[in-house]
């Protein structure tokens, strides 16, 4: 059976009147989907995708008419789908700058298979009691009545099938519309018209006149104009046409001799007298990421930057130009809401590459395209040597500037406001601010809230810091000395500080920790946090601080360091997250600090027992100081009782995989200062016995004790010189450690609860000799995907011995994987006793080495960061089958992966049919992918389940980049892989569904089932007069489902992720994901309806 062009398609009828109906059907056809997706922020437009109405008003040239804030203010990609399932490119060519309504063109000839006539506009057929319909879109469907989201655009038509207005929006909480008069798109569309004819091949940049007197006017019944009360409603713009000469209360009777008392007539007036002087008669009686770290509003106007007086964008880029890496530079700015106040920030430019080189992009009208040009001429790059010297003049050097867009929620803490933006980021001059967690479901409702309401504006939120501060040579104080000083002048200290707290205090640390958006990696949904750290190196040559991983997750972030013992702030780099326990090492260099700051500031003293790592530093009972710092970085302490010492933590994020600890023990305590306060744990003389560190489960945080021991280890290590791979610090190359880990999830199960499952008396007596404490043994919780104990350790399988030496606690295996490292003859495998389903078996299990970098390497594609899967995803138990595929780490908004929902939180394993086992197979595929090419996608989610979508490339404002980091110079670097870069009235409603309305007739044609199962319904309760009976109703199914796509998707074969089939269905094997059906029994099936109840044979495509 073969495929027919012409094949007529089914009438739409809906439930009208007989007079309606061929109007109706007269007018569908010409009425389109309009899928469009804002690619970035401008002016009050947030990046977004989403769905709206346009109708066809000159079939000829090929002119869509919808409104403004369809075509938007910005660079956008639109494409529009026909009545025939035909979807096709549309290109802005013109949007008003006073009312809300715009005009989209396309390709007259693209369209094969629908006939269709344009729809004629009458603006002056309006009337008061005029019978209209609304033929919009409600989710992306044809509806014939009423306004819903997506029906922006809608016409609004009369009985003879004529355009009489533009819908423009709708009331929520009540069913009614507010609808455009048309006067003045009739002479847009004219002026349009007249342009293309000109330009017979091509559409040119059309300019339409458009008068103004740049200010507002009311409309006001007589008798308020008597009382001339407009005042603080009417606002004229400052040097505008009518500044100085109209006032707030003036009433307009008449322009140029003609009385006017319309708008519409005010603006054909006004229209008409483009640069031309109006004659007035009145009646008067009365008289961008581094804005967001210094909490620049939205809206905020720029006045001066780096000392230089700014009135146009040509001037700011000028000044940008002009600085390096790592400088920072004062700026002020006035809140549109509060004029005449300036405030003043302190911006700092990036020090990493984590956005591409400035850009400034210019609408082309007849292309539809903004046209992209590089903002600052390429110079060789320097990090600055200024650290806070804000006063000296900009160098001659270049700087990173975003150029995506990431919406970002915004939060408010100590007067400080996010504000997500394309160029940097301001660091304020006090105050800190705590994590805020952003889940993907808080992501998603805002995205529909900006899509609904339009009022936010997000760009991306680009990360920034100084360096250094150029000094001679210092002298650092010895601690001990201090403490003495210390203990000399306790008598004289106020009662409220502790010695603990005075001896501790000059070693800790406030971190600002800021993650840019582009570089969520690892499952971070947060972009800032801030806590307490403690300063555990301090020489001429390195500074270390140890701080929880809760606050610094992933090594790519911008961190600031502010000192309890100096005031002073620098910025820190993350130098080693430990891959399994909750703490990471962030260097400073101390030369930044001065003399005097680096005398003033010392390491904490360790106790001596967090060295000896077989005994716990701690025990139940002992008294503890928990030390910390407040928002004002003043010292805070209090005594504390530790209620246990080795408490398990095995914490897995499942919905949104990020790092939770695993396999760590901790300490908690009788009292603290809440979840939100971090610190150190030591003893009444200052000497510090744990980390008093944030932890994190889904959205829940709370605050534990991590033992010093764990932190001393790695440091000694980088000190003494580790067998890992080396990291610039300062300047010094460095050998790191590197950290031998057996991949399972365990936690403990005690003695009692083992004996039920069949452990034997010898062991539960030997376990308990072992460790009379605990009085426990680990059980295995799972395996990481792709690690070597997958297939050998399984659930529930009880760990009784290492190297036949008994196991009670996660330190004895820690010390197990160190001894491997010791033993250079070691093949890297631990000799394992288990207790699986009363038997005991041994086992040789191997391990896996890993660093402290974490995730280096990163590619955006489409809009989407993929990356290699991380360990938080591993230690779900599962990983794709074909090649482990790339992870999908977050989605852009306004980008194509955000318009056809390639989602986060899955992995890409193939491309156009082709495996993409890893990154570098990732960029051969997608390297080779053509601009314009629809992409066919293969996906599969954390729940294994396979999606198939199609995809098209956006390369023109969302190039493919890499983001690298190498540790020879210590910087992040972004490299393009491939771009595409260009030169050069209000009317009352009574139909719709609202709320309860669900279960409501619909009078269509698409009820035949239904009608079948009432009449055997019927026929049964025929059959048994006083009763129901059961009823067997036969449904024929083949156990798949179908998607009604239009024939452009088809012929990608992009079902996307709604097509599915049920294991073991008749299709099961049969049908593929992607396969297109054709015809059912000999009979062309193009619609749902279509297939018959008996399914005995499929024709496909």
């Amino acid at each position: 059976m073969g495929f027919q062009r012409d094949l007529p398609l089914p009438p739409v009828k809906e439930a009208f009147s007989d007079d309606w109906a061929d109007t109706i059907n007269k007018v569908v056809p010409a009425v389109v989907v309009l899928q469009i997706t804002t690619c970035r922020a401008f002016d009050t437009e947030v990046p977004s995708s989403g769905s709206a109405t346009g109708f066809v008003v000159d079939k000829q040239r090929g002119i869509i008419l919808t409104n403004r804030h369809v075509v938007g203010p910005g660079p956008v990609n639109a494409h529009a789908i026909f009545l025939s399932n035909e979807e096709i490119p549309v290109h802005p060519i013109y949007k008003d700058p006073v009312h809300d309504f715009g005009f989209f063109s396309y390709d007259p000839g693209a369209i094969k298979f629908l006939n269709y006539e344009e729809i004629p506009l009458a603006p002056e057929a309006v009337s008061v009691g005029l019978e209209i319909r609304v033929i919009g879109n409600d989710s992306s469907e044809k509806a014939a009545s009423g306004t819903k989201p997506g029906s922006s655009g809608s016409p609004i038509i009369n009985k003879q099938g004529q355009a009489v207005a533009l819908n423009a929006g709708s009331s929520s909480s009540t069913m009614s519309a507010f609808y455009l008069p048309l006067e003045r798109v009739v002479r847009a569309l004219r002026l349009l018209q007249k342009c293309r004819d000109a330009y017979s091949n091509k559409w040119e940049t059309v300019s339409i006149p458009r008068g103004t007197l740049q200010v507002t006017f009311h409309h006001k019944g007589f008798d308020e104009i008597c009382r001339l009360g407009l005042q603080s409603e009417t606002e004229q713009v400052p040097g505008c046409p009518a500044y100085s000469q109209l006032e707030p209360g003036d009433v307009l009777v008449c322009v140029n001799g003609e009385v006017t008392t319309e708008f519409l007539k005010l603006e054909t007036l006004l229209d008409d007298n483009v640069d031309q002087k109006v004659g007035l008669q009145i009646e008067r009686g009365g008289i961008s990421y581094m804005l967001h770290r210094a909490g620049v509003p939205c809206n905020a106007i720029i006045k001066k930057f780096a000392g230089v007086e700014i009135s146009q964008l040509e001037e700011l880029i000028s000044v940008f130009s002009k600085l390096s890496k790592g400088a920072r530079v004062p700026l002020e700015y006035l809140r549109h809401d509060d004029r005449h106040r300036t405030k003043s920030v302190i911006v700092c430019i990036d020090r990493h590459e984590w956005y591409d080189a400035p850009k400034i992009y210019t609408r082309d009208d007849s292309s539809g395209l903004w046209v992209v040009r590089p903002a600052i001429q390429p110079k060789f790059l320097q990090l600055s040597s200024c650290c806070s010297d804000v006063e000296q003049g900009p160098k001659i050097e270049s700087f990173s500037l975003s150029g995506e867009s990431t919406l970002v929620k915004v939060m408010h803490q100590s007067n400080k406001q996010e504000l997500a933006n394309g160029v940097v980021r301001i660091e304020a001059s006090n105050g800190h601010i705590s994590k805020k967690a952003r889940s993907r479901e808080v992501y998603d409702v805002k995205t529909k809230e900006c899509q609904a309401q339009g009022h936010l504006s997000s760009k991306e939120i680009v990360a920034a810091n100084c360096s250094t501060h150029e000094i001679g040579e210092i002298k650092l104080k010895d601690p001990s000395t201090t403490e003495k000083t210390v203990l000399n002048g306790f008598e004289a200290a106020t009662s409220a500080a502790s010695l603990a707290e005075s001896v501790i205090e000059p070693a800790l640390v406030m971190l600002e920790v800021y993650v840019p958006p582009s570089c969520l990696l690892d499952g971070v949904n947060s972009v800032e946090s801030s806590g307490t750290g403690v300063i555990i190196q301090h020489s001429q040559g390195m500074g270390l601080v140890a701080i929880d991983k809760n606050t610094v997750e992933i090594s790519a972030c911008d961190v600031m360091l502010s000192f309890a013992a100096f005031p002073i702030q620098i910025p820190g780099e993350v130098v080693f997250v430990h891959p399994i326990y909750n703490f990471a090492l962030v260097a400073y260099d101390p030369s930044a600090l001065g003399a005097d700051g680096a005398s003033m500031v010392h390491a904490a003293e360790l106790l001596p027992g967090a060295f000896d790592y077989t005994e716990p530093a701690l025990c139940r009972g002992d008294s503890v100081y928990l030390v910390g710092l407040s928002n004002n970085l003043r010292g805070q302490s209090r005594k504390s009782v530790v209620t246990n010492s080795c408490v398990a933590l095995n914490l897995h994020q499942v919905d949104h995989p990020r790092y939770g600890a695993t396999n760590m023990e901790v300490i908690e305590l009788d009292s603290d200062f809440g979840c939100g306060f971090t610190g150190v744990l030591c003893d009444e003389r200052g000497k510090v016995q744990a980390l008093w560190g944030s932890f994190s489960l889904e959205d829940y945080q709370f605050v534990r004790g991590i033992p010093i021991y764990m932190i001393s280890q790695i440091v000694d290590s980088i000190l003494c010189g580790a067998n890992g791979p080396s990291l610039l610090i300062n300047g010094v190359k460095r050998q790191m450690p590197l950290i031998r880990t057996l991949e399972v999830s365990l936690y403990p199960v005690l003695l009692s609860e083992a004996r039920n499952f069949g452990l034997s008396n010898d062991w539960i007596q030997a376990l308990s000799e072992k460790d009379p404490i605990r009085r426990q043994v680990l059980r295995v919780e799972g395996c990481y995907a792709g690690s070597k104990a997958e297939n050998l350790l399984k659930q529930n399988d009880m760990l009784l011995a290492l190297n036949k030496e008994p196991v009670t606690c996660f330190r004895d295996i820690e010390n197990a994987c160190q001894a491997l490292e010791k033993c250079g003859d070691s093949d890297g495998k631990l000799k394992i006793t288990i207790f699986r389903q009363g038997c005991e078996v041994d086992l040789l299990v191997g391990t896996h080495v890993r660093d402290g970098t974490g995730t280096t390497r990163a590619i955006s594609w489409c809009g989407c960061l993929v990356q290699d899967s991380h360990p938080a995803v591993c230690a779900l138990g599962f990983l794709p089958e074909e090649g482990c595929g790339v992870y999908v780490a977050k989605c852009s908004l306004g980008s194509p992966a955000d318009r056809y929902r390639l989602c986060d939180l899955k992995w890409i394993v193939q491309v156009n049919g082709k495996p993409t086992s890893d990154l570098d197979a990732f960029v051969n595929v997608v390297k080779e992918l053509g601009p314009d090419e629809f992409v066919r996608v293969k996906t599969i989610d954390l729940d294994g389940k396979p999606h198939l979508l199609t995809l098209k490339q956006d390369l023109h404002y969302w190039p493919t980049w890499e983001l690298r980091f190498d540790p020879d110079t210590a910087m992040w670097h972004r490299e393009t892989i491939k771009s595409l870069e260009c030169t050069a009235l209000k009317l009352q409603g009574a139909s719709g569904t609202r709320g309860g309305s669900s279960g409501s007739p619909v009078i269509d044609r698409q009820g035949r089932a239904v009608v079948r199962a009432l009449r055997l319904l019927q026929e049964g309760r025929d059959a048994f007069t006083n009763e129901w009976e059961a009823v067997s109703i036969p449904r024929g199914t083949l156990q798949v489902t179908f998607l009604h796509e239009g024939f452009n998707e088809t012929r990608r074969l992009g079902l996307q992720n709604e097509t599915e089939q049920a294991p073991g269905g008749p299709a099961h094997r049969q049908l593929e994901i992607a396969d297109v059906l054709v015809g059912v029994n000999g009979e062309l099936s193009y619609a749902f309806n279509r297939i018959p109840l008996n399914l005995d044979s499929l024709q496909l495509l």
